[in-house]
Parts: C-alpha cells; sequence; structure tokens
C-alpha cells in the first residue's frame, strides 16, 4: 500500500508527465483537429466572400452531389491515378538500388549520399531545372534525341514534353520516377536488407540456390513488411502529390492534363474562392485514400511475411 509521500510523489510525477504532453497536446489541437472539424462543417457549407456581409450558409450534401456531377473532378482523378504509374517503377528502382548499395564495398557510403541527394533538394528547384531539361527547344532530353537522330542519319526531333497533351503526363512521371527512387523508400528497403539473417542466405547456398533463387525464397519474403509499408505509403502520397509539379512546371496544362485533385482543391480554393466544394473535394479525396488503405491491410496484408 502507497504511503501519503509516495502518493505527493507519484501525483507530481504525473503533474510533470502531462505538462510535457500539454503543448504538444495545443499544437495538436490548434493546428490540426480545429482545422479538421473546420473543413467537414465547411464542406456542407456555400460561402461568398466578396459579398458584404460574407456568407455562409448551409447547403448540406449539394457540395457532393455536385461533385459527382462535375466532369472535370472525375478527369483530374484519371490524371491522378494515371501520374501515380511512377510507384511501382520508383519502388522497383528503390529495391534495385538498395540492393546494389547493400554491398560492402569501397567508397559505397559516397554513392548512398549521391543517390539520396534529389530527396533533400528544394523541390521548386528540382522542378524548375527538369522545365529546362524539358524544353523543345535547348532542353537538354531534346538535344540528346537530336544528336542521336544525327548519328543514325535519320531525322529525328524531340516532342514538346510539357505543352502537348500527350507527353505532358510522360513527363511528369519520369521527373517523379528519378525523384523518388533514391530517396526514403530506398533507405527503408536498405535497412530491411541488412536486418535480413545470414544463416538464412548461407542455408541456402547450401542447398544450392543461385542469386535469383536466394533473393525469391530468402530476400523477398524478408523484406515483405518494408515493401507493405513503402506501397502504402506510397499510394497515400500519390493521392495528394501532383500540386508542386503541376503548379510549376505546367500549371495544369496542356488542357488540364496534368491537373490533379490536390491542384484542383487549390484552384477551388484559392483561385475560385469555391471553398465549400474544395472542402468536399478534399473529404472525398479523404475517404478513398481510407478505402484504400483499408482494402490493402485486408487483401495483402495477409501476404506479408511476419
Amino acid at each position: 500500500m502507497m504511503t501519503k509521500w509516495q502518493l505527493k510523489d507519484s501525483t507530481k510525477e504525473t503533474i510533470a508527465g502531462y505538462g510535457f504532453l500539454l503543448p504538444n497536446f495545443i499544437g495538436f489541437l490548434l493546428f490540426t483537429s480545429l482545422p479538421v472539424v473546420a473543413s467537414l462543417l465547411l464542406s456542407f457549407m456555400k460561402v461568398d466572400l466578396i459579398s458584404t456581409p460574407k456568407l455562409f450558409r448551409f447547403v448540406w450534401l449539394d457540395n457532393f452531389n455536385q461533385l459527382f456531377k462535375d466532369p472535370y473532378f472525375w478527369k483530374y482523378c484519371w490524371n491522378t491515378v494515371v501520374l501515380m504509374l511512377a510507384v511501382p517503377f520508383s519502388m522497383a528502382g528503390s529495391l534495385f538500388l538498395a540492393l546494389l548499395l547493400n554491398q560492402k564495398l569501397k567508397g559505397i557510403v559516397f554513392f548512398r549520399t549521391i543517390y539520396f541527394l534529389p530527396t533533400i533538394c528544394s523541390g521548386v528547384a528540382i522542378y524548375v531545372l527538369w522545365k529546362l531539361i524539358y524544353n523543345p527547344e535547348f532542353g537538354i532530353v531534346n538535344t540528346l534525341i537530336s544528336k542521336i537522330g544525327l548519328l543514325l542519319h535519320i531525322p529525328l526531333q524531340g516532342p514538346n514534353w510539357l505543352t502537348d497533351e500527350a507527353w505532358a503526363k510522360p513527363a511528369l512521371i519520369i521527373m517523379s520516377i528519378w525523384q523518388t527512387v533514391g530517396g526514403y523508400n530506398m533507405i527503408l528497403y536498405l535497412a530491411a536488407l541488412q536486418g535480413v539473417p545470414r544463416d538464412l542466405y548461407e542455408a541456402a547456398e547450401i542447398d544450392g540456390a543461385n542469386s535469383w533463387q536466394k533473393f525469391w525464397a530468402v530476400t523477398w519474403p524478408q523484406i515483405s513488411p518494408t515493401t507493405f509499408f513503402i506501397a502504402t505509403m506510397s499510394i497515400i502520397g500519390g493521392f495528394q502529390a501532383g500540386f508542386d509539379q503541376a503548379y510549376i512546371m505546367t500549371g495544369g496544362g496542356p488542357n488540364g492534363s496534368t491537373t490533379t485533385i490536390m491542384y484542383y482543391i487549390y484552384n477551388n480554393f484559392y483561385q475560385w474562392q469555391e471553398m465549400g466544394y474544395a472542402a468536399a473535394i478534399s473529404w472525398m479525396l479523404f475517404i478513398v485514400i481510407f478505402g484504400i488503405t483499408i482494402f490493402q491491410w485486408k487483401f495483402f496484408g495477409k501476404r506479408v511475411h511476419y
């Protein structure tokens, strides 16, 4: 049974613990919880900031009804999904790089740093750089295509990457793969590979397994939790991505071919002052992401080896 002095000490420790938690709790309440609740309320409202006084009126489900009838919403959903084709290629490239960088070679730390650099560089700088790379007149991509044509004695001319509706999405996908293939996913895979027990490889070698068989029977099952985590987070991030690239490189064009859901939310909220509609789109995006995540956990989580 606790004495009076022990009880006082325990109370002081409890108060001190809550005191340390209080700043974070207040920050979470003010900058996360309240804005989320406000956006939910806003999704059921029609907002008019032009009139005087400002008009806030409930329209209930009208914003969501408008959303399902909006052809641009579905078009930009499709754009977002197409741009997410970069995800499997990025994951495969990250795993390939991690396998290469997992070797015990001299100077391997230098190469790990080089491949990670695009992740820590400013996104704006990278997008401006790639906009120059894709320039149809003096960009390095079209210049190389022209040089290859001269060598082959074939008149080759590169496309207008960012202004041609057929090439704008592939251009952004290629850039996205380059930007993410050596980033955090590579680090996660590298950590997972270094955690694979060495005795499993030795047992496979005794059984006569070659390199591919060791990868498929040992490496792949052991890193499957990491693969599942990366796939889940990449899909979530893919639905939330696309604003920076579209805003800086293409302006959402040509003809809306690179406008994503996030860029559409931005336009509705800041450009067209359709705040209630933008909030409704945001919550629909949350529902879609939540549903896909639950689906992944339910059907693909069972295949993960723990």
